[in-house]
């Protein structure tokens, strides 16, 4: 399939339903089939890569999916995974996995840094890619990447949990049914704190050690891209630390805690991303969508309702009693979309990332069974990784506003 034949399928997908907010049954991709009305007998063999969080997925009861093998560099690792997919076999590295003629595709949760290594070896292996995030930590292996994808022919996803809060898939159906009209700006923050406790492991620097917040983007890219469609194009960064041993002689050279990102995209609408590792923050990933019509104000955590703003043009005071238009405010009560036909039934339950989990497991699973496009492919997952590559890089040039490469 051509590049622009790619984009044009994914931005021709469509939601489909009543115009009720929480009733309508959605199509999440072109092609998707609902979930239990799959029409293939056959099943998919996959191999999990990563011992941490390869063990928080649902492989093992998609109704079309046999976990075939595991693997990770470390038994015990090994043996959960094998306890978690109720699977009896394992190898002790990716190399000798990918060695087994019967698994199809892999799911790739190993560190960060090692993403696109193990990517490109899954895909010369024959073996179609689900890859944790980011998709890469560095243009050049960015470039890599997609060549590598574009050249073996086979699927690659990223498992981006974003794309599939609970939230994240009922802005998309209000955006596609017209309701917010325009969305003229938005934001969206990533935060982590205390995520220095992950630096070190038994007295040995992990991968996170020093992590660029930006480099880490995607949970906040996705929110608006997944959405509108529409590309970052250009960057302006800061970020903030306060020279604390921790942060020293990280592999990175990276000097922050804490980067924000204020970016322009192809349709000129501005978009903030701050993405925070320390401070008196609230855990959250959460966005703000604000529309002509229509807002969407995501709450802090996932347990609480959300905020629904509506243009009704209607007169008003302000506090000091100068007359203006009003808008009324009102709470959306969130479908739990993981409850219904978009999940095969044995999928239909919560989730980690606030239910993604299993619409990643299955997203995978139903493309590689309807040989269609996932709908994070490597074209989606370069537009959501990127952007905070080159944010990072404006942020060590203290703000300076740089241009955003387009890999589609």
């Amino acid at each position: 399939m051509k590049d622009s034949t790619i984009r044009s399928t994914i931005s021709r997908r469509k939601f489909i339903g009543n115009a009720g907010l929480g009733l309508a049954t959605i199509a999440l991709a072109p092609k998707n089939v609902l979930a239990n009305d799959l029409r293939f007998a056959n099943k998919i063999r996959i191999g999990i890569i990563g011992g941490r969080f390869g063990a928080s997925f649902y492989f093992h009861e998609h109704p079309n999916c046999i976990v075939e093998a595991v693997s990770d560099l470390r038994k015990d690792r090994r043996e959960n995974l094998m306890k978690t997919y109720r699977c009896t076999k394992s190898y002790e590295s990716l190399t000798l996995l990918l060695k087994d003629p019967k698994i199809d595709a892999v799911f790739i949760a190993t560190p960060a840094p090692d993403h696109v290594k193990h990517t490109i070896e899954s895909l010369q292996a024959g073996k179609h890619v689900l890859c944790a995030v980011p998709a890469a930590l560095t243009l050049e292996d960015c470039y890599k990447l997609r060549d590598a994808v574009r050249k073996s022919g086979l699927t690659y996803m990223m498992a981006e949990t974003s794309y599939y809060r609970q939230n994240t898939i009922s802005v998309r159906k209000l955006y596609e049914e017209g309701r917010f009209g325009e969305i003229f700006s938005a934001a969206a923050e990533y935060n982590h704190p205390g995520l220095e406790a992950l630096w070190f492991e038994e007295g040995e620097a992990t991968w996170r050690h020093g992590l660029p917040p930006l480099l880490y983007p995607t949970h906040c890219t996705s929110f608006l891209i997944s959405v509108t469609g529409e590309r970052l194009s250009e960057v302006s960064a800061l970020g903030w630390g306060d020279q604390s041993s921790l942060l020293k002689n990280n592999p990175y050279q990276n000097p922050f805690w804490n980067e924000t990102a204020f970016f322009q995209t192809n349709k000129n609408h501005p978009f903030r991303v701050e993405v925070n590792w320390k401070g008196a923050l609230t855990n959250a990933e959460r966005a703000e969508w604000r529309g002509e019509k229509m807002s969407f104000i995501s709450a802090p955590t996932e347990s609480n309702e959300h905020t629904i703003i509506r243009s009704v043009d209607k007169e008003g005071k302000d506090d000091a009693g100068f007359q203006i238009k009003t808008n009324v405010t009102e709470k959306y009560a969130q479908t739990k979309w993981w409850k219904t036909a978009l999940l095969p039934e044995p999928l239909r339950h919560d989730s980690g990332h606030d239910g993604s989990h299993s619409f990643i497991t299955h997203e995978f699973i139903d493309a590689l069974l309807n040989n269609r496009q996932p709908s994070v492919n490597i074209y989606e997952s370069l537009a959501y990784t990127v952007p905070g590559i080159i944010a990072h890089e404006s942020a060590l040039k203290k703000g300076e506003l740089m241009k955003i490469p387009n890999f589609d």
